[in-house]
């Protein structure tokens, strides 16, 4: 029990970070219907801004920071898929092979940095938190935190009229045009909106393992997509601030998985396959429960227009 409550710890602190790019792709995916293909470079750009910022001197200006430069990753994007014509999909890869430039020169021309001697949120919570009984959770705290105001935001923000408008336009963009609402707009600022919290969770992601790679975002649509998957399916309905919060819990299982992956010496190169088969099991088991409940329906029907092949 001793060896199992770090390793839960471990994947609840990642789960939480990570969880802020889940839930970037719950607006822009879930609600949105737009599926952004620039997740990786954002993350990483968000990191790089995050850190370079942090190593400057300024551990909270880097919040907001990575979090603008979210917003600007996410408003080319959209820019291009809304004014100039550029299919959705493609936007998004032409925007992520671009930034993989951007990321190098916002670290300086360095594939890595170093935060080992920087100030950074996470030690400014912990000398805050030094006098109490959370001194030694301070990384739980602050990933909780950060979660937890991003939800209580979305839960407030896609109930407005301009949040409900972002919703519709996933739903029915003709709809939202005849309502002389323009879908380009809502769709610009639901993905400046995403890209934001995308940039935050690299940014507290890296502060909080004290180092930012060029390749820190690897993968990591495929992580938060397989996440959000995995909460859809354990939480399907519900509140906006119930659904986030799924999306959360889906991140921690997910990393739970890696975690126990990784405890039993997994080699590192088979992480990406796990994330593969995480993905296609969490879209095959509620396609397989719809197709059960089918068959289930047909057979009910059979029986009752034919129920002299069900007599001995």
């Amino acid at each position: 029990m001793q060896n199992l409550l770090p390793l839960i710890q471990t994947a609840l602190e990642l789960g939480l970070l990570c969880g802020l790019t889940t839930l970037a792709l719950f607006l822009s995916y879930s609600m949105l219907n737009v599926c952004d293909l620039s997740t990786d470079g954002c993350f990483t750009l968000g990191a790089a801004v995050g850190a370079a910022v942090a190593i400057a001197g300024h551990p909270y200006l880097s919040i907001p920071a990575a979090m603008g430069a979210g917003v600007l990753s996410g408003f080319v994007t959209a820019l291009l898929q809304t004014r100039m014509g550029v299919d959705s999909l493609l936007a998004g890869i032409i925007v992520n092979t671009g930034l993989y430039s951007v990321n190098i020169f916002v670290m300086g021309g360095a594939a890595q940095l170093n935060l080992n001697r920087a100030d950074t949120i996470f030690t400014a919570i912990k000398s805050f938190l030094s006098q109490t009984p959370l001194a030694g959770q301070y990384r739980l705290v602050t990933a909780l935190l950060a979660v937890l105001m991003i939800i209580l935001f979305l839960a407030f923000f896609l109930n407005t009229r301009l949040g409900l408008s972002i919703r519709a336009t996933g739903d029915n963009p003709d709809m939202i045009r005849s309502s002389s609402v323009d879908p380009a707009f809502t769709t610009i600022v639901g993905l400046c909106v995403a890209n934001a919290f995308t940039g935050l969770s690299g940014c507290l992601l890296s502060q909080s393992q004290k180092s930012v790679s060029i390749d820190i975002g690897s993968g990591m649509l495929t992580i938060a997509l397989a996440s959000l998957l995995i909460g859809r399916t354990l939480i399907p309905s519900g509140g906006i601030f119930v659904r986030a919060a799924g999306m959360v819990l889906g991140s921690f299982i997910f990393r739970l998985v890696y975690t126990i992956a990784l405890r039993f010496h997994m080699p590192a190169y088979m992480l990406k396959l796990i994330s593969s088969v995480i993905v296609v099991l969490a879209i095959f088991i509620p396609y397989l429960a719809g197709r059960r409940e089918i068959y289930l329906k047909i057979i009910r029907r059979r029986k009752s227009r034919y129920p002299e092949e069900n007599s001995p």
